[in-house]
Protein backbone atom coordinates (compact mmCIF):
# COMPACT_ATOMS: atom_id res chain seq x y z
CA UNK A 1 0.00 0.00 0.00
CA UNK A 2 1.11 3.56 -0.49
CA UNK A 3 -0.14 6.38 1.81
CA UNK A 4 -0.10 9.83 -0.01
CA UNK A 5 -0.77 13.80 0.86
CA UNK A 6 -2.43 16.17 -0.37
CA UNK A 7 -2.71 20.06 0.55
CA UNK A 8 -5.61 22.06 0.98
CA UNK A 9 -6.58 23.78 -2.08
CA UNK A 10 -5.30 27.73 -1.74
CA UNK A 11 -7.40 28.72 -5.20
CA UNK A 12 -11.35 28.14 -5.88
CA UNK A 13 -10.54 25.88 -8.52
CA UNK A 14 -10.25 23.28 -6.33
CA UNK A 15 -7.59 21.22 -7.77
CA UNK A 16 -5.49 18.97 -5.95
CA UNK A 17 -1.84 20.28 -4.66
CA UNK A 18 -0.13 16.87 -4.81
CA UNK A 19 3.26 16.69 -2.31
CA UNK A 20 6.23 15.80 -4.30
CA UNK A 21 5.79 12.04 -3.52
CA UNK A 22 1.84 12.43 -5.11
CA UNK A 23 3.02 14.41 -7.91
CA UNK A 24 5.65 11.85 -8.65
CA UNK A 25 3.45 8.86 -8.35
CA UNK A 26 0.61 11.02 -10.54
CA UNK A 27 2.81 11.21 -13.07
CA UNK A 28 3.47 7.35 -12.98
CA UNK A 29 -0.16 6.57 -13.32
CA UNK A 30 -0.42 9.00 -16.03
CA UNK A 31 -2.61 11.90 -14.20
CA UNK A 32 -4.80 9.34 -13.10
CA UNK A 33 -4.95 9.85 -9.74
CA UNK A 34 -5.56 13.81 -10.22
CA UNK A 35 -8.35 13.13 -12.47
CA UNK A 36 -9.96 10.38 -9.87
CA UNK A 37 -9.61 12.99 -6.84
CA UNK A 38 -11.57 15.66 -8.66
CA UNK A 39 -14.21 12.88 -9.48
CA UNK A 40 -14.72 12.24 -6.10
CA UNK A 41 -16.00 15.40 -4.96
CA UNK A 42 -14.57 17.91 -3.19
CA UNK A 43 -11.04 18.52 -2.19
CA UNK A 44 -10.32 16.24 0.77
CA UNK A 45 -9.84 18.70 4.51
CA UNK A 46 -7.41 18.05 6.99
CA UNK A 47 -6.99 14.69 8.22
CA UNK A 48 -9.83 13.00 5.81
CA UNK A 49 -9.07 10.11 3.17
CA UNK A 50 -9.64 8.67 0.23
CA UNK A 51 -9.12 4.95 -0.87
CA UNK A 52 -7.99 3.63 -4.41
CA UNK A 53 -7.22 0.71 -5.88
CA UNK A 54 -5.91 -1.02 -8.93
CA UNK A 55 -3.97 2.37 -9.83
CA UNK A 56 -0.44 0.81 -10.36
CA UNK A 57 0.64 -2.75 -9.87
CA UNK A 58 3.00 -2.08 -7.17
CA UNK A 59 0.49 -0.46 -4.91
CA UNK A 60 -2.94 -2.39 -5.59
CA UNK A 61 -4.18 0.30 -2.54
CA UNK A 62 -3.44 3.89 -2.40
CA UNK A 63 -4.52 6.75 0.64
CA UNK A 64 -4.67 9.68 0.17
CA UNK A 65 -5.01 11.85 2.87
CA UNK A 66 -5.64 16.06 3.39
CA UNK A 67 -2.31 17.59 5.08
CA UNK A 68 -4.54 20.87 5.78
CA UNK A 69 -2.44 24.42 4.34
CA UNK A 70 1.00 23.42 2.24
CA UNK A 71 2.66 26.46 4.38
CA UNK A 72 1.74 25.82 7.68
CA UNK A 73 4.86 26.09 10.48
CA UNK A 74 4.61 27.48 14.32
CA UNK A 75 1.45 28.61 15.25
CA UNK A 76 1.67 31.18 18.12
CA UNK A 77 -1.62 30.79 19.56
CA UNK A 78 -1.66 27.03 19.58
CA UNK A 79 2.36 26.79 20.93
CA UNK A 80 3.59 24.04 18.34
CA UNK A 81 4.74 23.83 15.00
CA UNK A 82 0.99 23.05 13.25
CA UNK A 83 2.61 21.72 9.89
CA UNK A 84 4.13 19.09 11.91
CA UNK A 85 1.28 18.42 13.75
CA UNK A 86 -0.71 17.93 10.32
CA UNK A 87 1.67 15.74 9.31
CA UNK A 88 1.42 13.23 11.84
CA UNK A 89 -2.27 12.95 12.05
CA UNK A 90 -2.53 12.55 8.46
CA UNK A 91 -0.07 9.68 8.42
CA UNK A 92 -1.74 7.89 11.49
CA UNK A 93 -5.05 8.20 10.11
CA UNK A 94 -3.86 7.06 6.34
CA UNK A 95 -1.74 3.88 7.59
CA UNK A 96 -4.82 2.96 9.99
CA UNK A 97 -6.65 2.80 7.10
CA UNK A 98 -4.23 0.52 5.62
CA UNK A 99 -4.37 -1.75 8.61
CA UNK A 100 -8.31 -2.43 8.29
CA UNK A 101 -7.32 -3.12 4.82
CA UNK A 102 -5.12 -5.71 5.99
CA UNK A 103 -2.33 -4.25 4.22
CA UNK A 104 0.86 -5.64 5.84
CA UNK A 105 3.38 -3.30 4.14
CA UNK A 106 2.80 0.70 3.56
CA UNK A 107 4.94 3.22 2.14
CA UNK A 108 4.59 6.55 3.74
CA UNK A 109 5.14 9.76 1.57
CA UNK A 110 7.38 12.04 3.84
CA UNK A 111 5.31 14.75 3.00
CA UNK A 112 8.22 17.21 3.18
CA UNK A 113 9.19 16.20 6.87
CA UNK A 114 9.98 12.57 7.37
CA UNK A 115 10.53 12.82 11.28
CA UNK A 116 7.10 13.24 11.76
CA UNK A 117 5.46 11.21 8.82
CA UNK A 118 7.88 8.58 11.04
CA UNK A 119 6.38 9.32 14.57
CA UNK A 120 2.65 9.69 12.66
CA UNK A 121 2.83 6.12 11.39
CA UNK A 122 4.58 4.62 13.81
CA UNK A 123 2.24 6.05 17.06
CA UNK A 124 -1.10 6.10 15.13
CA UNK A 125 0.02 1.95 14.53
CA UNK A 126 0.19 1.36 18.01
CA UNK A 127 -1.73 -0.81 20.21
CA UNK A 128 -1.48 -2.68 23.17
CA UNK A 129 -3.07 -6.08 22.90
CA UNK A 130 -0.39 -8.39 24.22
CA UNK A 131 -3.31 -10.07 26.42
CA UNK A 132 -5.71 -10.97 23.18
CA UNK A 133 -5.75 -13.48 21.36
CA UNK A 134 -7.62 -11.84 18.31
CA UNK A 135 -5.51 -9.18 17.45
CA UNK A 136 -5.52 -6.44 14.27
CA UNK A 137 -3.12 -7.48 11.56
CA UNK A 138 0.49 -5.94 11.83
CA UNK A 139 1.29 -3.20 9.18
CA UNK A 140 5.12 -2.34 8.95
CA UNK A 141 5.43 1.34 7.63
CA UNK A 142 8.58 2.38 5.73
CA UNK A 143 9.72 5.55 3.53
CA UNK A 144 8.40 6.13 0.33
CA UNK A 145 11.21 6.98 -1.50
CA UNK A 146 14.89 7.07 -0.04
CA UNK A 147 15.64 10.97 0.06
CA UNK A 148 15.24 11.21 3.86
CA UNK A 149 16.19 8.12 5.33
CA UNK A 150 17.98 9.57 8.01
CA UNK A 151 15.27 12.14 9.40
CA UNK A 152 12.40 8.83 9.07
CA UNK A 153 14.93 6.56 11.23
CA UNK A 154 14.93 9.56 13.82
CA UNK A 155 11.44 9.62 14.10
CA UNK A 156 10.47 5.98 14.07
CA UNK A 157 13.08 5.88 17.38
CA UNK A 158 11.56 8.78 18.80
CA UNK A 159 7.93 7.33 18.30
CA UNK A 160 9.23 3.55 19.46
CA UNK A 161 10.31 5.41 22.76
CA UNK A 162 6.65 6.71 23.50
CA UNK A 163 5.57 3.59 22.57
CA UNK A 164 7.39 1.44 24.91
CA UNK A 165 6.02 4.03 27.61
CA UNK A 166 2.77 3.26 26.33
CA UNK A 167 3.10 0.01 26.66
CA UNK A 168 4.54 -0.19 30.09
CA UNK A 169 1.76 1.96 31.28
CA UNK A 170 -1.26 0.36 29.57
CA UNK A 171 -0.08 -3.13 31.05
CA UNK A 172 -1.85 -4.56 34.04
CA UNK A 173 -0.20 -3.85 37.14
CA UNK A 174 -0.16 -7.82 37.93
CA UNK A 175 2.50 -7.89 34.63
CA UNK A 176 4.21 -4.66 35.36
CA UNK A 177 5.06 -4.65 38.95
CA UNK A 178 7.92 -2.60 40.62
CA UNK A 179 10.45 -5.75 39.90
CA UNK A 180 9.25 -6.62 36.46
CA UNK A 181 9.02 -2.85 35.21
CA UNK A 182 13.08 -2.82 36.67
CA UNK A 183 13.30 -6.00 34.31
CA UNK A 184 12.18 -4.64 31.02
CA UNK A 185 13.72 -1.28 30.82
CA UNK A 186 16.98 -3.48 32.11
CA UNK A 187 16.49 -5.81 28.98
CA UNK A 188 15.61 -2.57 26.73
CA UNK A 189 19.28 -1.18 27.73
CA UNK A 190 20.86 -4.61 27.58
CA UNK A 191 22.64 -3.51 24.21
CA UNK A 192 24.30 -0.49 25.17
CA UNK A 193 27.49 -0.65 26.25
CA UNK A 194 27.40 2.56 27.76
CA UNK A 195 24.64 2.36 29.71
CA UNK A 196 24.95 0.61 33.12
CA UNK A 197 21.56 -0.46 35.11
CA UNK A 198 21.30 -0.86 39.23
CA UNK A 199 17.73 -2.43 40.75
CA UNK A 200 18.24 -1.81 44.27
CA UNK A 201 16.10 -3.71 46.81
CA UNK A 202 14.47 -2.74 49.19
CA UNK A 203 17.45 -3.43 51.99
CA UNK A 204 19.30 -0.74 50.08
CA UNK A 205 16.39 1.62 49.84
CA UNK A 206 16.65 1.64 54.05
CA UNK A 207 20.35 2.18 54.26
CA UNK A 208 19.67 5.08 52.26
CA UNK A 209 17.28 6.56 54.88
CA UNK A 210 14.26 6.66 52.66
CA UNK A 211 11.83 7.10 55.03
CA UNK A 212 9.22 8.31 52.92
CA UNK A 213 9.29 6.07 49.83
CA UNK A 214 9.39 2.82 52.19
CA UNK A 215 6.23 4.41 54.35
CA UNK A 216 4.18 3.93 51.12
CA UNK A 217 6.05 0.22 49.69
CA UNK A 218 5.11 -1.24 53.14
CA UNK A 219 1.42 -1.24 52.30
CA UNK A 220 1.82 -3.94 50.01
CA UNK A 221 2.93 -7.61 49.74
CA UNK A 222 5.19 -6.18 46.14
CA UNK A 223 8.81 -5.22 47.74
CA UNK A 224 9.68 -1.86 46.26
CA UNK A 225 12.79 -1.21 43.80
CA UNK A 226 14.92 1.55 43.00
CA UNK A 227 15.37 1.51 39.85
CA UNK A 228 18.65 3.43 39.33
CA UNK A 229 20.08 4.06 35.18
CA UNK A 230 23.29 5.80 34.18
CA UNK A 231 23.48 6.24 30.23
CA UNK A 232 27.28 7.91 29.92
CA UNK A 233 26.91 9.61 26.70
CA UNK A 234 29.08 12.65 26.72
CA UNK A 235 32.50 13.27 25.49
CA UNK A 236 33.63 12.95 28.76
CA UNK A 237 31.92 10.80 30.94
CA UNK A 238 33.03 13.20 34.05
CA UNK A 239 30.38 16.32 33.14
CA UNK A 240 27.71 17.23 34.83
CA UNK A 241 24.67 14.83 34.06
CA UNK A 242 21.21 15.64 33.75
CA UNK A 243 18.88 13.81 36.31
CA UNK A 244 15.81 12.34 35.45
CA UNK A 245 13.43 11.24 38.26
CA UNK A 246 10.35 9.12 37.31
CA UNK A 247 7.01 8.20 39.93
CA UNK A 248 6.84 4.88 40.18
CA UNK A 249 3.82 3.86 41.47
CA UNK A 250 2.86 0.47 39.64
CA UNK A 251 -0.52 0.53 41.02
CA UNK A 252 -2.34 2.99 43.22
CA UNK A 253 -5.25 2.10 45.01
CA UNK A 254 -4.71 5.60 47.41
CA UNK A 255 -3.72 3.77 50.36
CA UNK A 256 -6.01 3.75 53.64
CA UNK A 257 -7.59 6.94 51.84
CA UNK A 258 -8.67 4.58 49.20
CA UNK A 259 -9.87 6.16 45.60
CA UNK A 260 -13.18 5.46 44.38
CA UNK A 261 -13.62 2.00 42.55
CA UNK A 262 -14.97 3.71 39.32
CA UNK A 263 -11.75 4.53 37.16
CA UNK A 264 -9.10 2.55 39.66
CA UNK A 265 -8.33 0.47 36.89
CA UNK A 266 -6.40 3.41 35.27
CA UNK A 267 -3.96 3.68 38.17
CA UNK A 268 -2.10 1.32 36.87
CA UNK A 269 -0.65 3.82 34.95
CA UNK A 270 0.46 5.80 37.89
CA UNK A 271 3.39 5.30 37.40
CA UNK A 272 3.80 7.01 34.02
CA UNK A 273 6.43 9.29 34.85
CA UNK A 274 8.66 6.31 35.65
CA UNK A 275 7.81 5.36 32.46
CA UNK A 276 8.50 8.34 30.16
CA UNK A 277 11.66 9.27 31.78
CA UNK A 278 13.04 5.58 31.33
CA UNK A 279 11.78 5.21 27.97
CA UNK A 280 13.23 8.94 27.08
CA UNK A 281 16.48 7.03 28.12
CA UNK A 282 16.26 4.08 26.30
CA UNK A 283 15.32 6.86 23.13
CA UNK A 284 18.33 9.18 23.72
CA UNK A 285 20.69 6.03 24.26
CA UNK A 286 19.22 4.36 20.70
CA UNK A 287 19.87 8.07 19.34
CA UNK A 288 23.67 7.90 20.56
CA UNK A 289 22.76 11.61 21.77
CA UNK A 290 26.10 13.32 23.79
CA UNK A 291 24.74 13.36 26.87
CA UNK A 292 25.16 12.13 30.66
CA UNK A 293 21.91 10.87 31.77
CA UNK A 294 20.85 9.39 34.96
CA UNK A 295 17.73 7.80 35.46
CA UNK A 296 16.12 7.30 38.58
CA UNK A 297 12.81 5.72 39.42
CA UNK A 298 11.66 4.71 42.99
CA UNK A 299 8.99 2.11 42.01
CA UNK A 300 6.31 0.14 44.93
CA UNK A 301 2.60 -0.04 44.99
CA UNK A 302 0.23 2.07 47.33
CA UNK A 303 -1.48 -0.58 49.12
CA UNK A 304 -4.06 -0.28 52.26
CA UNK A 305 -3.27 -2.71 54.06
CA UNK A 306 -2.71 -3.66 58.13
CA UNK A 307 1.01 -2.25 57.45
CA UNK A 308 -0.30 0.79 55.62
CA UNK A 309 0.51 4.24 56.36
CA UNK A 310 -2.76 5.81 58.14
CA UNK A 311 -3.84 9.69 57.84
CA UNK A 312 -1.83 11.70 60.22
CA UNK A 313 1.30 9.34 60.31
CA UNK A 314 4.67 11.22 60.78
CA UNK A 315 7.48 9.79 58.30
CA UNK A 316 10.80 11.33 58.08
CA UNK A 317 12.24 11.58 54.47
CA UNK A 318 16.41 11.12 53.66
CA UNK A 319 17.12 14.98 54.11
CA UNK A 320 15.91 14.69 57.50
CA UNK A 321 12.36 16.62 57.21
CA UNK A 322 9.40 15.21 58.80
CA UNK A 323 5.76 14.59 56.85
CA UNK A 324 2.68 14.72 58.15
CA UNK A 325 0.63 12.01 56.23
CA UNK A 326 -2.76 13.86 55.64
CA UNK A 327 -3.93 11.94 52.91
CA UNK A 328 -2.36 8.35 51.70
CA UNK A 329 -3.06 9.00 48.46
CA UNK A 330 -1.13 12.15 48.24
CA UNK A 331 1.91 9.24 48.06
CA UNK A 332 4.05 10.26 44.74
CA UNK A 333 5.10 13.07 46.66
CA UNK A 334 6.50 10.83 49.38
CA UNK A 335 8.55 8.87 46.19
CA UNK A 336 10.02 11.48 44.77
CA UNK A 337 10.81 13.93 48.45
CA UNK A 338 13.09 10.73 49.10
CA UNK A 339 14.20 10.07 45.31
CA UNK A 340 15.18 14.03 44.59
CA UNK A 341 17.17 14.08 47.68
CA UNK A 342 19.20 11.30 46.41
CA UNK A 343 19.37 12.73 42.79
CA UNK A 344 21.92 16.06 44.56
CA UNK A 345 24.08 13.48 44.67
CA UNK A 346 25.39 13.65 41.26
CA UNK A 347 26.67 16.85 40.47
CA UNK A 348 23.51 17.57 38.27
CA UNK A 349 23.37 20.04 35.47
CA UNK A 350 19.83 19.85 36.02
CA UNK A 351 17.30 17.75 37.52
CA UNK A 352 13.75 17.06 35.50
CA UNK A 353 11.00 14.65 37.36
CA UNK A 354 7.68 13.76 36.12
CA UNK A 355 4.77 12.43 37.85
CA UNK A 356 1.29 11.68 37.17
CA UNK A 357 1.08 13.74 40.55
CA UNK A 358 -2.81 15.44 40.98
CA UNK A 359 -6.03 15.03 39.79
CA UNK A 360 -5.95 18.87 40.33
CA UNK A 361 -3.66 19.57 37.25
CA UNK A 362 -5.83 17.31 34.95
CA UNK A 363 -8.69 20.02 36.05
CA UNK A 364 -6.54 22.93 35.51
CA UNK A 365 -5.07 22.07 32.12
CA UNK A 366 -7.01 18.80 30.84
CA UNK A 367 -4.96 16.10 28.10
CA UNK A 368 -3.60 19.75 26.41
CA UNK A 369 -0.30 20.04 27.97
CA UNK A 370 1.86 19.17 30.77
CA UNK A 371 2.02 21.62 33.68
CA UNK A 372 5.69 22.48 34.16
CA UNK A 373 6.85 23.85 37.59
CA UNK A 374 10.16 25.26 37.68
CA UNK A 375 12.35 27.27 39.68
CA UNK A 376 14.58 28.01 35.98
CA UNK A 377 13.98 29.95 33.21
CA UNK A 378 16.34 28.27 31.34
CA UNK A 379 14.78 24.88 31.92
CA UNK A 380 11.40 26.17 30.98
CA UNK A 381 13.07 27.86 27.55
CA UNK A 382 14.74 24.18 26.75
CA UNK A 383 11.70 21.92 27.69
CA UNK A 384 8.69 24.64 25.85
CA UNK A 385 11.03 24.99 22.47
CA UNK A 386 11.42 21.12 22.56
CA UNK A 387 7.35 20.65 23.21
CA UNK A 388 7.00 23.44 20.27
CA UNK A 389 8.70 20.88 18.06
CA UNK A 390 6.81 17.56 19.32
CA UNK A 391 3.55 18.58 19.39
CA UNK A 392 3.47 17.21 23.16
CA UNK A 393 3.11 21.13 24.76
CA UNK A 394 4.22 21.86 28.21
CA UNK A 395 2.73 24.65 30.30
CA UNK A 396 4.41 26.81 33.23
CA UNK A 397 2.84 26.77 36.64
CA UNK A 398 3.63 28.59 39.79
CA UNK A 399 6.04 27.99 42.18
CA UNK A 400 4.82 30.68 44.87
CA UNK A 401 5.69 31.31 47.97
CA UNK A 402 2.07 31.39 48.90
CA UNK A 403 1.60 27.46 47.88
CA UNK A 404 4.55 26.39 50.22
CA UNK A 405 2.86 28.53 53.37
CA UNK A 406 0.20 25.82 52.50
CA UNK A 407 2.25 22.63 52.84
CA UNK A 408 5.12 23.81 55.64
CA UNK A 409 2.43 25.08 57.91
CA UNK A 410 1.73 21.73 59.44
CA UNK A 411 0.99 20.64 63.18
CA UNK A 412 3.08 17.30 63.32
CA UNK A 413 5.76 17.88 61.07
CA UNK A 414 8.26 19.68 58.91
CA UNK A 415 5.58 19.82 55.76
CA UNK A 416 2.01 18.49 55.03
CA UNK A 417 1.69 16.05 52.06
CA UNK A 418 -1.61 18.27 51.42
CA UNK A 419 -2.07 22.17 51.37
CA UNK A 420 -3.73 22.87 54.57
CA UNK A 421 -6.73 24.76 52.27
CA UNK A 422 -7.35 20.71 50.60
CA UNK A 423 -8.25 20.85 47.30
CA UNK A 424 -7.76 24.40 46.46
CA UNK A 425 -4.35 24.78 44.20
CA UNK A 426 -3.68 21.54 44.47
CA UNK A 427 -0.98 20.37 41.61
CA UNK A 428 0.76 24.13 43.05
CA UNK A 429 0.51 23.02 46.70
CA UNK A 430 2.11 19.60 45.70
CA UNK A 431 4.89 20.90 43.52
CA UNK A 432 5.52 23.57 46.38
CA UNK A 433 5.79 20.04 48.87
CA UNK A 434 8.75 18.85 46.27
CA UNK A 435 10.13 22.13 46.20
CA UNK A 436 11.15 21.61 49.86
CA UNK A 437 13.74 18.39 48.67
CA UNK A 438 15.38 20.64 46.24
CA UNK A 439 18.42 22.36 46.27
CA UNK A 440 19.92 22.57 42.55
CA UNK A 441 19.33 25.67 40.86
CA UNK A 442 18.07 24.36 37.95
CA UNK A 443 15.31 21.85 38.14
CA UNK A 444 11.80 20.81 37.09
CA UNK A 445 8.41 19.21 38.11
CA UNK A 446 6.68 17.78 35.12
CA UNK A 447 2.70 17.15 36.72
CA UNK A 448 1.68 14.55 33.38
CA UNK A 449 -1.47 13.60 35.32
CA UNK A 450 -4.08 14.95 32.48
CA UNK A 451 -2.07 13.78 29.64
CA UNK A 452 -1.80 9.97 31.31
CA UNK A 453 -4.29 8.73 28.59
CA UNK A 454 -5.56 9.60 25.54
CA UNK A 455 -9.47 9.24 24.58
CA UNK A 456 -9.56 10.85 20.98
CA UNK A 457 -7.72 14.11 21.93
CA UNK A 458 -4.35 13.53 20.09
CA UNK A 459 -5.92 11.97 16.60
CA UNK A 460 -2.73 10.48 16.06
CA UNK A 461 -2.67 8.02 19.20
CA UNK A 462 -5.04 5.57 19.86
CA UNK A 463 -7.79 5.42 23.16
CA UNK A 464 -5.52 4.62 25.98
CA UNK A 465 -2.28 5.36 27.87
CA UNK A 466 -0.48 8.02 25.89
CA UNK A 467 3.24 7.84 27.26
CA UNK A 468 3.09 11.76 27.02
CA UNK A 469 5.79 13.56 27.04
CA UNK A 470 8.34 10.86 26.37
CA UNK A 471 9.05 12.49 22.32
CA UNK A 472 9.47 16.64 24.41
CA UNK A 473 11.96 14.96 27.23
CA UNK A 474 13.77 13.17 24.26
CA UNK A 475 13.49 16.30 22.27
CA UNK A 476 15.27 18.61 24.93
CA UNK A 477 17.82 16.07 26.09
CA UNK A 478 18.82 16.38 22.17
CA UNK A 479 18.71 20.01 22.63
CA UNK A 480 20.90 20.37 25.93
CA UNK A 481 23.51 17.67 23.65
CA UNK A 482 23.37 20.57 21.23
CA UNK A 483 24.31 23.28 23.25
CA UNK A 484 26.63 21.40 25.04
CA UNK A 485 28.53 20.32 21.73
CA UNK A 486 28.19 24.23 20.89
Amino acid sequence: GLVLGVYSSEKDDGAAQFTSAGDAFDKLVSGKLRALLSLCGPPLKKGKTRIFHGLHQDFPSVVVVGLGKKNAGINEQENWNEGKENIRTAVAVGCRQMQDLEVPCVEVDPCGDAQAAAEGAVLGLHEYNELKQKKKPVVTPQLHGSAESEAWQKGVIYAEGQNLARYLMEAPANYITPMKFAEHIEQKLRSFSNVKVHIRPESWITTQEMGAFLSVAKGSAEPPIFLEIHYLGGANTDDSPLVFVGKGVTFDSGGISLKPSSGMDAMRADMGGAATVCSAIVTAAALNLPLNIIGLAPLCENMPSGKANKPGDVVRAKNGKTIQVDNTDAEGRLLLADALCYAHNFNARAIVNAATLTGAMDVALGSAATGVFTNSSWLWTHLYEASILTGDRVWRMPLFEHYTKQVTDCPLADVSNIGKYSRAGGACTAAAFLKEFVTASHWAHLDIAGVMSNKDEVPYLRKGMAGRPTRTLVEFVARLSHDSQN
